[in-house]
């Protein structure tokens, strides 16, 4: 009996029944009934026999149709939902660099212990830098040994420590009196010590202090924060307060582990950065100043955020190449191209000359070689080996500027880049016809089911034009992140990004990254989501997962016939392994029956099956229940050169099957 007919058999007898006419039947046709309605209420989970009007999708084994790109899939980043400070970047102290406000120095408390006496005040007078010109002046008239004063500091939504875990702190200071600071992690709800350390010598000049804090086998959790006081009456300026947890790789000024172990688990081509939106900042006085971000800590001032928040600029230049370098990734690097979101604009020509000089800057930084002036600053700060670099993007989005001066300003940029760097590829961020472009990034956020209707975007795209970099992409549903309809239509897109990636050379799902705590999220719906203590990942993280381990080499000429209106597929074939991947996807709420026949080559009797399901649409992980959709790895058997496969509903499937 086939599925779809069975299920829809049995919605039926469950319509007849409400109806009461049940009630008249006799006990043997009522018996037969019900038999028959389990029967294809199994049908509707795919538990039948094989369905006669399967789809019938011919695989033609050994005829490749294309290349597909060996940088299809991607990382896209910018600082948003609190992706770097208070995410990725694994920094623990919020408003390390004292910011004030009209109600004060957010994030960070008084702190008078017993009979102590204090009081706090932004000193915009003295610092330790010319980025840092200001500091936070803690002024104690009254203090002993066990009667402490100073301040504290309660992270990004808490601060997270792990059981026999070392953290690294630092601060920058000087004193009037104190010469002794006690740092200790404390917690929040028992007010228990966790970890405490004292940094000694603190004198009349400024000058960094680090201290070591090492917890014991209890502590867990993130509700936690840090102090920072002293025992002795006097005056204590401090300025950039940092703690930082174990990092990935053990890099100093580095990422959290956890985030960066999810990122590699998508086995990610490229990273695309700065951003989007951050790149380009409100105004021009706003924009990623790429030269403010490299260099110590102390000589980095930050600068606002477009979404609304302070950016330390912690994640720097070459904090971002250091992240390509440890997911071995190419860096897609994005330069300031005179465009910013409020609508600010440089006029192509001489007004445009200092950032085309600047964007020349930036790539002798990546590319240049020690004997270059930028390629020596590189090599000052830590990394003397000059990066690989294969694409550029001049701006974003540059779409919306009406201003109608984005065709100049790329010109201008690429000539002068294509007169130092003629080999790079120069991506252009809206239609331009003065000079074509290498690559051309498009961007699409959408409802899943302009995506089923959409999958084949781009099979009738015009080869002898410019590459596609699909630079920002998704399926926009859930909240924070994505539920299940939302990976079903990221699935259903990427199958056509599949087939057609002889001319899209790149694709990166944005936004990446959100912090799940109230006030972290700007924008929905986002690939991962965290706090301070954990992680997880989306269903739709899981379709990207799936869709980039499981990537060939090349397309194979196929054709499908009988197939639904939401069932999608691709396949590729890794030539090297001799090893085919079948991506199928079953959008629809009913089972989906496939017949894959294999022509050409033969294929092996077993397989390796890995599927994504759910049973709604909007079942989803979330921060509570992480692991909720997961990929399922099983095994499917080919006969005769055939596949006959039943897809449950909502489903995302990956079958390798290795060529004899």
């Amino acid at each position: 009996m086939p599925g779809a007919a069975g299920a829809a058999l049995y919605w039926r007898v469950v319509k007849i029944e409400g109806r009461g006419v049940l009630a008249n039947m006799s006990r043997k046709t009522f018996a037969m009934v019900t038999i028959f309605a389990a029967f294809a209420g199994a049908a509707a989970m795919g538990q039948t026999p094989h369905s006669r009007t399967a789809a019938v999708l011919t695989v033609q084994t050994d005829k490749p149709v294309s290349k597909v790109s060996p940088t299809l899939y991607g990382l896209m980043t910018e600082e948003i939902n609190y992706s770097y400070d208070g995410g990725l970047y694994a920094e623990m102290v919020r408003n390390r660099t004292m910011r004030s406000d009209w109600s004060g120095t957010p994030d960070w408390v008084l702190v008078e212990k017993g009979n102590a006496a204090a009081s706090i005040a932004v000193d915009t007078e003295t610092g330790p830098s010319d980025a840092l010109k200001r500091s936070l002046k803690v002024e104690v008239t009254s203090a002993d040994a066990q009667n402490g004063a100073g301040v504290l500091n309660d992270g990004y939504w808490g601060m997270a420590l792990r059981p026999d875990t070392t953290y690294h702190g630092s601060f920058y200071a000087k004193s009037t009196g104190p010469d002794t600071v006690t740092a200790t992690l404390m917690n929040n709800q028992s007010g228990q010590t966790v970890a405490t350390s004292k940094v000694t010598g603190i004198g009349a000049d400024w000058k960094q202090y680090n201290f070591v804090l090492k917890t014991g086998a209890t502590a867990a959790g993130a509700g936690n924060h840090l102090e920072l006081t002293v025992a002795h009456p006097g005056t204590l300026w401090l300025q950039l307060v940092s703690l930082f947890p174990p990092t990935y790789h053990d890099r100093a000024n580095g990422n959290r582990a956890d985030l960066m172990e999810k990122l590699a688990a998508m086995h990610p081509a490229f990273l695309r950065f700065p951003g989007g939106n951050y790149l380009e900042g409100d105004r021009i006085a706003d924009r990623y100043q790429w030269k403010k971000t490299i260099g110590p800590l102390v000589d980095r001032a930050g600068h606002p955020s477009p979404w609304n928040y302070f950016s330390t600029d912690g994640m720097g230049l070459l904090e971002f190449l250091n992240w390509c370098e440890d997911l071995k990734m190419q860096p897609v690097l994005a330069v300031y191209a005179g465009y910013s979101l409020r609508g600010e604009h440089v006029n192509p020509g001489a007004d445009l000359d200092p950032y085309v000089q600047d964007a020349l800057d930036e790539l002798e930084y990546v590319t240049g070689s020690t004997d270059t002036k930028w390629g020596a600053e590189r090599a000052k700060d830590g990394h003397p080996q000059p990066f690989h670099l294969t694409y550029v993007e001049i701006g974003n989005e540059d779409w919306f500027d009406r201003s109608g001066s984005y065709d100049g300003r790329y010109a201008q940029f690429y000539k002068a880049i294509k007169a130092k760097y003629p080999d790079l590829q120069l991506i252009a961020t809206a239609p331009v016809k003065t000079q074509q472009p290498d690559v051309l990034d498009e961007h699409f956020y959408v409802r899943a089911t302009q995506n089923f209707h959409d999958a084949n975007h781009y099979d009738k795209t015009d080869r002898s034009g410019p590459k596609i970099f699909v630079g920002e992409w998704a399926t926009r549903e859930g909240m924070p992140t994505p539920n299940f309809g939302g990976a079903l239509g990221d699935a259903a897109w990427m199958t056509g990004l599949e087939r057609n990636s002889d001319i899209i050379v790149m694709a990166s799902y944005a936004p990446l990254l959100t912090n799940v705590n109230p006030g972290g999220l700007q924008w929905d719906t986002d690939l991962i989501g965290y706090n301070a203590e954990r992680s997880y990942g989306s269903p739709s993280y899981y379709a990207q997962v799936l869709f980039a381990q499981y990537l060939g080499s090349e397309t194979l000429a196929s054709s499908l016939d009988n197939g639904g209106p939401k069932f999608f597929y691709s396949i590729t074939r890794d030539a090297a392994k001799k090893r085919l991947y079948l991506k199928l996807v079953n959008a629809a709420s009913t089972p989906q029956a496939v017949d894959v026949k294999f022509t050409g080559a033969a294929v092996a009797a077993t397989g390796k099956l890995v599927m994504l399901s759910a049973h709604d649409t909007q079942a989803t992980n979330s921060i509570t229940e992480p692991t909720k959709i997961v990929p399922v790895e099983s095994t499917v058997q080919t006969s005769g050169g055939m596949l006959r496969h039943t897809m449950p509903p909502y489903s995302i499937q990956v079958i390798a099957l290795d060529q004899k």
